[in-house]
């Protein structure tokens, strides 16, 4: 019995101890729920998540661009130069002492004429020598021919005056073109770029004298990689820009190389220049050649709001307030653009502001992008 009785004592002093306990951890539960009642109030009134009008469901500004249909065109870039095709280095065919010099830099000469001569007096005169011997074995010739056409003296005569004739122009011949040697003649019209040489000056075949263009026909060439060898071909459409003149002309490509090199593999295109303005050879230049344009019109959109999936492209076309996800099939790429093949079509209104923040199916209020036109 006296036990019994202590039993009930320690339950009931740790009721009497349990109970303030319960009630304090009630009020703190009570306060908690009152603050996140007000916390949530306050953000559903920021974000406008009460219920309008139309049931309930906010739509999400967005802007849109309306499909167009243009040419689409991509271009290969490269740097070539400015190449003369006559620009010669003249130089004199024997050894010998410039006397003269007829020309200076920037002279314009013609083709065939004298440029500059070495000393010749010694051929002079054993040409004048040998030209008496020419005339005195002509006239020989000539005098045993009538014989033999009379059937006068041997045949042997004859063939020994005519082999004597023969001989002597030969020699004559030979020192005309030594002669001729002795002068730099410019095989071209054109400029006087450059003059290396002075009066007095020992010269020699193959040594740099004077340097001749013709300004007038220059072209530009530039090595092109070979995995473009089937777009580019002669008569394509290209512009070459020219950047230390800030101007650039349009032209087509003159010739295309068929042979690909074998340590660089590229192949060489050359464009022709008009000659309407003063360009100058090595002149670096960027080349723009056209490798593909559209047959027809086609719609084309910037990369940037083309979406991928796994194994699909996509964009988000507005369309009676809400989004629909259109898929679309790709052609060819080029300066951020990309030719669309299929999927889309002109008057279609593709979203172009605020497409990463809708989904399909979302209900959507429709500005017009004009900055993406």
């Amino acid at each position: 019995m006296k036990y019994a009785m202590m039993v009930m004592a320690a339950a009931m002093l740790a009721l009497s101890c349990s109970a303030p306990d319960k009630k304090a951890e009630l009020e703190k539960l009570k306060s908690e729920k009152a603050d996140l009642e007000s916390r949530i109030a306050a953000l559903e009134k920021e974000v406008g998540a009460s219920a309008d009008s139309t049931g309930g469901e906010k739509a999400v500004e967005v802007m849109v661009q309306p499909v167009e249909r243009k040419q689409f065109n991509t271009y290969v870039e490269i740097q070539g130069k400015v190449e003369a095709e006559e620009n010669v280095v003249l130089s004199t065919g024997i050894p010998g002492t410039i006397t003269r010099i007829n020309v200076k830099a920037g002279d314009n000469v013609k083709e065939g004429e004298v440029l500059a001569e070495t000393d010749s007096r010694a051929l002079q005169q054993q040409l004048a020598a040998l030209q008496s011997n020419v005339a005195l074995a002509t006239q020989a010739f000539e005098k045993q021919k009538n014989l033999w056409d009379q059937k006068i003296g041997t045949e042997m005569q004859f063939l020994q005056a005519k082999t004597n004739k023969e001989s002597v122009e030969s020699q004559a011949s030979a020192l005309q073109e030594q002669l001729r040697m002795s002068k730099i003649i410019s095989p071209i019209n054109g400029t006087v770029d450059d003059v290396n040489i002075k009066i007095g000056q020992a010269v020699a075949p193959g040594m740099p004298a004077i340097r001749v263009v013709n300004f007038t026909a220059l072209k530009v060439e530039a090595d092109v990689a070979e995995s473009y060898m089937a777009r580019i071909r002669k008569g394509n459409e290209v512009q070459v820009l020219f950047p230390d003149m800030k101007d650039s002309i349009k032209a087509e490509v003159s010739y295309a190389s068929r042979s690909i090199d074998a340590l660089t593999r590229t192949f060489r295109v050359e464009v022709k220049l008009d000659g309407k303005k003063e360009y100058h050879p090595n002149m670096v230049a960027r080349l723009r050649i056209n490798d593909y344009s559209s047959e027809k019109p086609v719609v084309v959109m910037p990369v940037k709001f083309i979406q991928k999936g796994l194994n699909e492209s996509y964009v988000y076309v507005a369309r009676n307030g809400r989004v629909e996800k259109r898929n679309i099939r790709l052609g060819k790429e080029y300066g951020g653009l990309t030719e669309i093949v299929s999927g889309l079509k002109e008057g279609d209104q593709v979203i172009t502001g605020g497409y990463d923040l809708v989904n399909e199916g979302d209900k959507i209020s429709v500005g017009t992008d004009s900055q993406t036109k």
